[in-house]
């Protein structure tokens, strides 16, 4: 299939995602019927069944988390108002409502009082301290952890991890690439890989049934028949546009077929749902973190997606005292939802291989940029370059944590990528930024070659062996 250009903007509805089916003159209105669900799914996954098949799921902490409170706590006791001067580090617990002390897990692993459930995952947890974002504008960061690559201004360069991830090991999925309330870019991979973009679970169920009138099969599969042939008459073929709506038109119908809404309906009194709904503290098909979570979960372990990008919280933005209430517990609510994410896929079998999805799942916690380790004049935090994230799941190699900030400022320090300790003679040693994460996602998946353009060799440290 040809390329798409062009980003694939966030929040699309289902009338935006079928326009390029109206293009060719059939929309999903015009699909009859639902399929049985269990041979879709053993369908989509024998086809991917290999001895280690790989699935993403990228978290988005939307506004620039404080790491202090987080994945990289300082200890209060040692970093006090007394020496500012000194630390340039303003732990600031004593000014948070509720709890203030740093968390050690069971392993040793230390993070800030608002890690929440996350913590109980340090075993299976990569922490990555000391990364430089190169920028403090939202934007540029956030599209840079997305593609890998700096962007042109604002205008973000290359495609999506996620999308050339999808490209490589999607082609079967009947959705192989879904991104919800993100952002999401396809500018060299084959049109299957472009992400499925929308604002909700209940966007994504509009998108996945049938609306009226729904026709009678026989001249359902007229209609579709009629617009196949007009597809192929050598006018159309010659169409890049064409070809395009061409394939989003039978994978709109396709994708009705299947019955896919059934994984989705979070509201449904099913045994199976009403337990999911306990677990993840889901109310309905709304856009919460813990509905995305959810939706992450059931594409990937319903054999629908390879890459899934959610948006575990927002509203970190937090200039002024809002900081002091709000900043904690919009961290924690996202911690928590990827925490019962990856409870669920722990304890959910792959059909294929008797591992679980967690084993062959890899989950990707980042946000655009940090804050500054000194609070401001107006009781908040500002934009900071210094920024961490979490891998875990897939073959990342957990329980640890990989390079680190300074003592003074929280400034990045330069690691070594093979052993994943900063370096001693930080001349020797390589700054850690988006890029190298990502490129680690390619190797950690048998992509030895850059195929992404990032230019970076992937951080030793985080793979196996």
């Amino acid at each position: 299939m040809n390329p798409r250009p062009g980003p694939d903007r966030p929040g699309q509805t289902r009338r935006t995602f079928l326009r390029n089916a109206l293009f060719a003159g059939g929309a999903l209105a015009t699909v009859a019927g639902l399929g049985g669900l269990a041979p879709v799914v053993s369908l989509a996954q024998a086809q991917n069944a290999a001895v280690d098949p790989k699935y993403f799921i990228f978290c988005y902490f939307s506004g620039g988390w404080d790491i202090l409170l987080g994945l990289d706590p300082r200890d209060p006791r040692l970093f006090t108002d007394g020496n500012l001067r000194t630390t340039r580090i303003q732990p600031g617990y004593g000014l948070l409502t509720g709890n203030r002390d740093i968390i050690t897990a069971p392993n040793g692993m230390q993070f800030g009082p608002f890690i929440g459930e996350l913590a109980a995952h340090a075993d299976r947890l990569a922490i990555l301290r000391g990364m430089s974002m190169d920028t403090l504008t939202h934007e540029v960061g956030r599209r840079r952890f997305l593609t890998g690559m700096p962007p042109s201004g604002l205008t973000a360069r290359g495609s999506s991890v996620a999308t050339i991830l999808a490209a490589r090991f999607g082609e079967d999925e009947a959705i192989p690439n879904m991104a919800v309330q993100n952002e999401t870019y396809n500018v060299d991979q084959p049109f299957f890989a472009s992400a499925l973009a929308v604002n909700s679970v209940a966007d994504l169920l509009r998108a996945l049934r049938p609306t009226a009138p729904i026709l009678p099969s026989l001249e359902e599969r007229q209609i579709h028949a009629f617009q196949r042939d007009v597809a192929a008459c050598p006018s159309p073929s010659a169409s890049a546009t064409f070809r395009a709506a061409e394939a989003s038109r039978i994978k709109s119908r396709d994708m009705v077929q299947r019955g896919l809404d059934r994984l989705f309906d979070f509201t449904a009194n099913t045994p199976e749902m009403l337990a999911l709904r306990q677990h993840y503290g889901v109310t309905g098909n709304d856009s919460s973190p813990e509905a995305q979570a959810l939706l992450a979960a059931q594409a990937i372990c319903g054999g629908v997606s390879r890459c899934v990008t959610i948006q575990a919280t927002n509203g970190l933005d937090t200039h002024f005292q809002e900081w002091a209430t709000d900043q904690g517990p919009r961290q924690l609510r996202g911690f928590n939802a990827v925490a019962r994410l990856l409870t669920d896929l722990a304890r959910r079998e792959h059909p294929f291989t008797g591992r679980s999805y967690l084993d062959h799942t890899v989950v990707v916690g980042f946000s655009e940029f940090s804050r500054t380790a000194m609070i401001n004049q107006f009781g908040g935090r500002d934009h900071a370059l210094t920024n961490a994230c979490f891998l875990a799941g897939g073959g990342i190699v957990g329980g640890q944590v990989v390079g680190a900030s300074s003592d003074v400022g929280l400034a990045p320090q330069n690691i070594d990528f093979g052993t994943g300790l900063v370096a001693e003679v930080p001349e020797a040693g390589e700054t850690v930024r988006p890029e190298a994460v990502l490129r680690t996602l390619f190797a950690l998946s048998g992509i030895e070659e850059d195929i992404a353009d990032l230019r970076v060799d992937p951080i030793g440290a985080l793979l196996p062996g």
